[in-house]
């Protein structure tokens, strides 16, 4: 597998907010859609006129993904939300952790099944009280992973017989099996990253299996192969990325959140695009979405 970067990161919205996340490109209206969690908001970007927009979010929020009722499911620190753009409005569907008030929601995907993958952690980052779950088909939320810190992920690669999660803090990216019945298995070490080359963030999966990491306080974005090699390490003018989505017509636009909370004044200084969105391209496309259609 060559090297498939094709043009450097540009910031393609100025937010210099404390921490983007989740990004996911919606067919359905051409755009990317993301949150920032300490703000919080919900944001959308249309790369083809420019259009930025923000909803106010009730509660942090990691992560907004399409549903095919037409709206979105909203990981906010409360729960899983129904958001609706055109009102506005967040209507509560199910709060995975009752018992856990200082978690909050991170980061998600949906599988080709329409089965939403979401993790928690805990908003302090110390204690081990988060972890993976599945909305099932009843509505409620199947706890699949045992607990750490910080979850990020999960990702799912393109068969849809892999999940990918990270356990941040301990540098670690896990890969586990998908059973028929959505139950993981086979849990085992995909890549280590030692935390002095960055703690790996939010995960993603190209056409060719792959396996794209945003490294916080890593500088950069690397891609392994679906062996876990590292293939190509894409360097960034800012210092910590959350995560990586394509987009685009043809999927092969790179689009990035980043974060900038962690900075003191000088760090700030010498880092004015921090926390912006930015993108670039590639050579290999990312794989469709598929909105959430269970559990819903």
């Amino acid at each position: 597998m060559s090297k498939v970067q094709r043009s450097e990161p540009v910031s393609v919205w100025d937010l210099h907010a404390p921490l983007l996340e989740g990004p996911i490109w919606v067919d359905r209206d051409a755009a990317l859609w993301f949150g920032c969690i300490k703000t919080p908001r919900v944001h959308r970007f249309d790369p083809a006129s420019g259009e930025r927009r923000s909803w106010a979010a009730p509660a942090q929020c990691g992560f907004v993904l399409p549903s095919v009722d037409g709206k979105f499911i909203a990981g906010l620190q409360t729960g899983l939300h129904r958001f609706d753009p055109v009102t506005g409005g967040f209507e509560l569907l199910v709060d995975p952790e009752p018992s856990l008030p200082t978690n909050r929601l991170n980061d998600a995907t949906v599988d080709r099944f329409g089965r939403l993958w979401f993790g928690t952690m805990d908003d302090g980052e110390s204690a081990a009280t988060g972890a993976i779950y599945r909305l099932g088909a009843d509505g409620k939320a199947v706890a699949s992973t045992p607990k750490v810190s910080i979850t990020n992920g999960p990702a799912v690669c393109p068969d849809g017989r892999t999940l990918y999660h990270v356990d941040t803090l301990g540098g670690i990216v896990y890969a586990c099996t998908i059973a028929d019945d959505g139950s993981l298995t086979d849990r085992r070490v995909f890549v280590t990253i030692p935390n002095e080359e960055g703690y790996p963030d939010g995960p993603c999966v190209d056409a060719e299996g792959c396996v794209w990491i945003g490294l916080y306080a890593g500088w950069g974005i690397r891609r392994y192969s679906p062996k876990g090699e590292l293939l190509e390490t894409i360097a960034m003018p800012v210092d910590a990325i959350t995560k990586v989505a394509f987009g685009g017509p043809d999927r092969k636009t790179v689009f990035a959140t980043t974060a900038n909370k962690h900075h003191n004044a000088d760090q700030a200084a010498a880092q004015p695009l921090a926390g912006n969105l930015f993108s670039f391209t590639v050579d290999v496309p990312g794989v469709a979405g598929t909105e959430i259609s269970v559990g819903i």
